[in-house]
């Protein structure tokens, strides 16, 4: 049984990405976790003996409530004392299902939470630099900030800044903190794979001619300033959270084509007009074909978008959040990966 003191986490979207270097991380730190798990879910990466899993449906706000009324019981109303939500979908064939999964989700978790009383010190929400959409896109860019009204632009976008203002809507009964990350890349991530796959495929294809700053943050960074903000920092607040560096468009690719030992490459730059035809196309076979398409409306106004700049000064300064892995440490350690575990 757990004991009033214990530090009981638990972690939705924990069989992904992120999601699972938290857990991996909360364990080494002394947390009993609780993994939300779905009957389908792929626990390649939650092998660890000490993990619980708990089912839960995002979807139905009563079966959350009563799982979570279970595990008080279970643990003699200890409960869980924390909550990481990086449950999410990034991609969907529908846009409406972001609604659905990102909003209404997150509003189903955190009225559950309340419904079984849950003894809660801290539930953080993994939000997305995305909710900010285009903001001083005149070069030279500057950082967006706290003070910049969110405009985003994408269907992903919409539907994190709506869960936000769910989380807001419930202040003084739920105690949140939001984040706000830029890319995230690391071991185990699919969609900047694809780039690297593309440059060992000897293509590297951009688009827009406009100067591009691009932000990032490697998926360890990503989980200090996660276990930070259990404990760190203050409820209500949101944290924008990068590597704390500004990069042209092209570092990146520059930087996997060197791990990859610099394979001869053929550099394709687009008009923004071709890109907004590829995911036309890649948008309508989804929709016939039920499949989510990597190349869809978002993926078009996400690579249009100029300036990814952000201000992580209130991270740093509230929640002790100090960047550890600049770019070109992080792409070296996620090739090498990549390669070890025969993706490339």
């Amino acid at each position: 049984m757990s004991q009033d003191n214990t530090k009981t986490l638990l972690v939705t979207g924990a069989t992904g990405f992120i999601g699972s270097y938290i857990v991996e991380e909360a364990l080494s730190q002394g947390y009993e976790v609780w993994a939300a798990v779905r009957s389908t879910s792929s626990r390649q990466w939650l092998s660890d003996p000490r993990i619980h899993f708990i089912n839960l449906n995002l979807s139905d706000r009563l079966q959350m409530a009563e799982a979570f009324r279970q595990v008080c019981q279970e643990t003699g109303g200890v409960g869980f004392r924390y909550v990481v939500h990086a449950a999410g979908a990034t991609k969907c064939a529908n846009a409406d299902d972001f609604h659905t999964i990102n909003a209404v989700g997150t509003h189903n978790l955190a009225l559950a939470l309340i419904d079984s009383a849950m003894p809660l010190e801290r539930f953080v929400f993994v939000s997305s630099l995305s909710v900010m959409g285009p903001i001083h896109e005149d070069y030279p860019y500057t950082d967006i900030t706290d003070e910049d009204t969110p405009c985003p632009n994408t269907a992903y976008g919409r539907s994190k800044l709506e869960a936000e203002g769910y989380l807001e809507s419930l202040a003084g009964q739920l105690p949140y903190i939001i984040l706000r990350p830029t890319g995230v890349y690391g071991p185990r991530e699919r969609d900047y794979f694809l780039m690297a796959k593309s440059i060992k495929g000897h293509t590297d294809f951009s688009v827009g001619y406009r100067p591009q700053d691009l932000t990032f943050i490697y998926v360890a960074d990503m989980v200090q300033a996660v276990m930070l903000a259990l404990t760190n920092g203050q409820t209500g607040h949101k944290y924008f959270l990068s590597d704390g560096h500004v990069y042209s468009s092209r570092t990146f690719s520059d930087l996997i084509h060197d791990e990859l030992g610099r394979p001869w490459l053929l550099r394709i730059k687009a008009p923004l007009w071709v890109l907004r035809v590829v995911t036309t196309v890649g948008e309508y076979y989804g929709r016939l074909t039920g499949k989510v398409s990597a190349l869809n409306a978002d993926k078009y106004h996400i690579m249009r978008q100029r300036n990814w700049r952000c201000d992580i000064g209130a991270a740093q300064r509230e929640l002790g959040y100090t960047p550890r892995y600049g770019l070109a440490a992080g792409v070296k350690l996620s090739i090498k990966w990549y390669k070890d575990n025969g993706w490339l």
